[in-house]
């Protein structure tokens, strides 16, 4: 993969981290427990840096999020966590999030991004699985901004571009 499209997938990555990271820093305490349990602003958030984590670390064999996140996403149940999770305990698996991110553009070749994903329901290569990954954290971003909004809370700016490394 040429450095040109790694990097520029590594700024976009980041920047879509960055987003969900200023949402989670702007919202306040009332509105982090706000509404329907699947809808509030914690268990979004929460659901978001799964997702981010599960699809960076590669493989689903032997998948585990750092404590004191469990597997609750992946049961077809649809199970809740335990418990809501604190702002601080996300903003820790965010950088945690960032961290994987950063190594997974500094480890991405083109015979790696190449190759088939192997994560069921998902049949496209890493690299479109980076995109896919990188969708989904935009999406929930938006999300938390709307409900940052619709709380009256002013939501943070749009970030164009980012370093993942930061």
């Amino acid at each position: 993969m040429s450095a040109y499209a790694r990097d520029a997938l590594a700024q976009q990555y980041g920047a879509t981290i960055d987003m969900l990271e200023n949402a989670i820093v702007a919202c306040p305490d009332h509105v982090w427990t706000a509404g329907p349990p699947w809808q509030q602003f914690w268990y979004l958030a929460s659901h978001t840096l799964f997702w981010l984590d599960h699809y960076l670390a590669g493989t689903p064999e032997g998948f585990q999020p750092p404590p004191p996140y469990g597997l609750e996403e992946m049961d077809p149940a649809g199970v809740l966590p335990p418990r809501v999770y604190t702002k601080e305990e996300l903003l820790t698996y965010l950088a945690y999030g960032r961290a994987r991110c950063r190594d997974a553009m500094r480890a991405l070749t083109d015979e790696i991004a190449a190759r088939p994903c192997v994560y069921p329901r998902r049949n496209c290569t890493v690299f479109e699985l980076h995109i896919y990954s990188l969708r989904h954290v935009q999406h929930h971003s938006a999300q938390l901004n709307l409900l940052l909004r619709q709380a009256g809370v002013v939501p943070p700016r749009w970030v164009s571009r980012s370093d993942v490394a930061r």
